[in-house]
């Protein structure tokens, strides 16, 4: 289990992405940076997480969430998954294992990250960290339900009404 947690500061992060520009996360900017952590590209559990993630990027980017994922594959690799999943958000190469050591998600022996997502706030502070291996729609669904409370919170707290859509 990472041995980051809420409240914690998170680990800088400075790479470039499948996007091919660089990748800062104190240079994001928003509600929150969602950084979601992947074993392996092109296996079936990755695939179908990423696929998630896309499809419901837009509400993310409506609340005001950035998103970025990561994994210990090379760039070539991962620009290929990127191309194949047609994620509309940057997936960082991690060959060099710096970012996973990082967030402390790697797993023993097999050197590849467990499945963590990571909710950072404002300052890279951790606001939400969340862990399931196998369930992959639960990090969507977790992400989802945080970011619309975030959304929910800031927006109602000047006396703004939430729009009628919902996050999901």
């Amino acid at each position: 289990m990472s041995g980051l947690r809420p409240g914690q500061r998170a680990p800088e992060i400075d790479a470039v992405s499948t996007q091919g520009e660089r990748w800062v996360l104190s240079q994001q900017r928003g509600l929150c940076t969602v950084i979601y952590f992947f074993p392996k590209a092109f296996t079936p559990g990755c695939t179908a997480e990423t696929k998630m993630f896309r499809d419901n990027y837009v509400e993310l980017m409506l609340a005001g969430a950035n998103l970025v994922g990561v994994s210990t594959d090379d760039e070539r690799t991962q620009c290929d998954f990127a191309s194949s999943t047609r994620a509309p958000f940057p997936i960082l190469p991690d060959a060099g294992r710096k970012i996973c050591k990082d967030y402390d998600v790697l797993w023993p022996i097999l050197g590849v990250a467990q499945r963590y997502t990571f909710v950072v706030g404002p300052g890279l502070v951790i606001d939400s960290v969340f862990h399931h291996e196998l369930q992959v729609g639960r990090h969507r669904d977790d992400v989802l339900r945080r970011v619309n409370e975030l959304f929910k919170r800031d927006n109602l707290a000047g006396g703004a009404t939430v729009p009628s859509y919902r996050l999901r």
